[in-house]
């Protein structure tokens, strides 16, 4: 999943997308700057407009949904 996100966070133009963990939950990324990769891919941070952030163990990701309506 995490050559997933990279592929994502890296299209022209950016498509926002969803990030689905293993417990059920989704985190939105809008933008392209609301997501980061560590260097060695084993953390990848989510942020929101609020400041929120997520810590997410790239074993936890279940998948990455496109949101092209960006909802």
């Amino acid at each position: 999943m995490i050559d997933e996100m990279r592929k994502q966070l890296a299209r022209v133009p950016f498509v926002p997308f969803s990030v689905r963990t293993s417990d059920g939950r989704e985190y939105s990324v809008p933008k392209v700057d609301h997501a980061y990769i560590t260097p060695r891919g084993n953390r990848v941070i989510v942020t929101d407009d609020k400041g929120t952030v997520a810590i997410l163990g790239p074993l936890h990701i279940n998948s990455v949904i496109e949101q092209p309506n960006g909802a």
